[in-house]
């Protein structure tokens, strides 16, 4: 008979059904308030421990709904958030700067759910609250940066070529390298031209000087390395603060957006994540009288520094190591109960660092501290922001020994500070610094009440399709809307094993999905019901229906699906979300109203040998 699928086609639909029930069904369980205690790169969290932590959670009164150790680390679920902060503040005091507490909304997905593989949709930042960060990044700083690097690398490579010069300094956007006479000026040139690509040479009538400037396309690659740098960092920052499905994308050529979802504790997000800091190893300058530094008599080789109580002190123009080349960093006590930061150096600054120890034992090494901090202040009803950098001597140490991979930094205001700069310092410094231009913060409760719109929006609109159906086409109308409900299931599904992040929009796309899946069931129902009326007998018109359908159907969908690839390619951000949900609908709705709504008709008629009606 026509209206038969074969038993294959059967079981497939029933399949792709309960397949898509399940993946579908972790959506409903929601989230659990939760903290995550976990150690940082040295430290282990064992049984012991966690223990302990529950312990103190359980002496501090909170409500455990669950707790969790595994994979080293534990997680505490709470039933509500004012336990949640209270308790994430307790565990931050006693746990110290080797572990990281983060807030942390946890899936209640049960655990016969999770060993299938299914998991819940993520939320966006407008569904599960959090905090939106627009920054840019400072370029100009960028360039500078670069030019005092190639400074100091210009005056490394001509003193280990042994070609005699008398200085090298910059002159705005140029550096100039005064040599001692013209017979090195071919030698020296050789030299940066191969050493230095980067850099050009510009032809001076003086024949001692040769004067070098950073070429445009290593400016252009300068200031492109930047943007990209500063986002693996902020990565890694968003990391240690323990951030789950963070959002962080260029936008344009010089600003980053940073998206934290379920982020409450947004002061400390905004402190570590726009915070440029780093730390510089120098050997301090006991040669020269400081006090002639401090009135303007600053020896060349040297840089006038104060230390943190306003001493001044002169240090070596040389870096020993920076920030670049650490590669861990812990917080923690030193054996006189004193704040500090344990650090350790990649291969070439142990080398470096092992090499100055070994000739200066005996001679102080001072730690400076590098930071930028941006001030907004508003003048004449605008608002200003000034950068400022600030450069502090927070420690000044004997050189006992030498030491090259592994040493320890003190002189911290405390362990807060320590577990900050630890922080910092392993997650890698900033390329340039970066300015919080825009900054958004989206309550839990204003979470809340978009995921309560966003459903209400779908069920009403559910709802009003589901009467009109009925209503308009009867038994067939009812065929329709349990297809456009497995067209739900399957999108719902479809997400849930991508693990896309749900946001407003996409919700969005969803209600836009149910309203054209039913267009199509719209278009094959009309069309079995214009067959009828030219006379063909029902099992006819129903064949007739869905085949002479399905051809409209085709086109009206692939036309909305090249635009939906079309936002997708072309759009950023909210429009891409809505893009994604919107072409995924489609294809699952060209499953649900063809074949299951055909199925479901079949079931209904395509048994019955005589039929002189259909209730459409």
């Amino acid at each position: 008979m026509q209206n038969h699928y074969p038993l294959w086609k059967n079981i497939l639909i029933l399949a792709v059904f309960f397949v898509s029930a399940i993946y579908a069904l972790p959506n409903l369980y929601g989230n659990d308030p939760s903290v995550q205690v976990s150690p940082q790169h040295s430290e282990k969290l064992d049984l012991e421990q966690a223990n302990k932590i529950e312990s103190a959670i359980k002496a501090a009164g909170a409500a455990v709904k669950a707790f969790e150790y595994k994979d080293d680390r534990v997680l505490a679920r709470f039933n509500n958030t004012d336990d949640q902060i209270k308790v994430a503040d307790l565990l931050r005091d006693q746990m110290g700067g080797n572990y990281t507490v983060a807030l942390n909304l946890a899936p209640a997905t049960p655990a016969w759910l999770d060993a299938l593989g299914a998991k819940a949709m993520y939320l966006g930042l407008d569904l599960r609250g959090g905090v939106h960060f627009l920054m840019e990044v400072d370029m100009d700083a960028a360039v500078k940066q670069a030019e005092d690097r190639y400074n100091d690398d210009v005056r490394q490579a001509l003193r280990e070529a042994k070609i005699r010069y008398q200085a090298v300094s910059k002159e705005g956007v140029r550096i100039k390298v005064k040599l001692n006479s013209a017979d090195d000026r071919a030698a020296a040139a050789g030299l940066l031209a191969r050493d230095f690509p980067g850099l050009d040479i510009t032809d001076t009538e003086a024949q001692d000087e040769i004067l070098l400037a950073m070429s445009e396309k290593e400016v252009r690659e300068i200031k492109k390395n930047a943007v990209g740098q500063n986002i693996t960092t902020l990565r890694n920052r968003v990391n240690e603060l323990g951030v789950a499905e963070p959002v962080i994308q260029q936008q344009g050529e010089n600003r980053i957006v940073v998206q934290l979802p379920g982020v409450q504790d947004t002061a400390r997000a905004k402190e570590i994540l726009g915070t440029t800091a780093t730390l510089e190893y120098r050997l301090v300058d006991t040669e020269h009288d400081v006090q002639n530094a401090v009135e303007g008599h600053v020896p060349a080789g040297s840089r006038l520094y104060y230390e943190k109580n306003g001493n001044p002190i002169l240090l070596d123009r040389r870096i020993i190591v920076t920030g670049d080349q650490i590669v861990d960093a812990s917080s923690g006590m030193d054996q006189d109960g004193r704040p500090a930061v344990f650090i350790t150096l990649n291969g070439a600054g142990a080398s470096k660092m092992g090499k100055v120890t070994q000739d200066n034992v005996g001679k102080p090494m001072a730690v400076v501290f590098i930071e930028y901090k941006v001030d907004t202040k508003v003048v004449d009803g605008q608002k200003v922001r000034t950068k400022q950098k600030v450069e502090k001597v927070i420690s000044v140490a004997t050189i006992q020994g030498v030491f090259s991979k592994r040493f320890q930094t003190t002189g911290l205001d405390g362990a807060g500070e320590a577990r900050n700069l630890a922080l910092l310092l392993r997650a890698g410094s900033l390329a340039a610094p970066v300015d919080i231009v825009e900054e958004r913060t989206v309550g839990p409760s204003l979470g809340q009440e978009n995921i309560a719109k966003g459903i209400n929006s779908n069920v009403y609109g559910f709802l009003t399709i589901t009467l009109f159906m009925i209503v308009y086409y009867r038994l067939f109308g009812v065929f329709s809307v349990v297809a456009l409900g497995v067209n739900v299931l399957l999108l719902v599904a479809v997400l849930s094993l991508l693990q896309a992040t749900l946001t407003l929009p996409g919700m969005a796309g969803i209600a836009l999905t149910v309203g054209m899946a039913i267009d199509a069931n719209v278009l094959i129902n009309e069309r079995i019901r214009e067959e009828l009326r030219i006379g063909m007998t029902p099992h006819a018109a129903i064949y007739a229906g869905y085949e002479r359908a399905f051809a409209t159907i085709l086109d009206s969908n692939i036309t909305t699906l090249i635009a939906g690839i079309a936002l997708f390619m072309l759009g950023s951000g909210p429009i891409r979300g809505f893009a994604l949900v919107l072409c995924i609908g489609i294809l699952t709705s060209m499953f649900s109203a063809v074949l299951v709504s055909r199925a479901l008709v079949n079931g209904v008629y395509g048994w019955r040998r005589k039929l002189d009606k259909l209730a459409i």
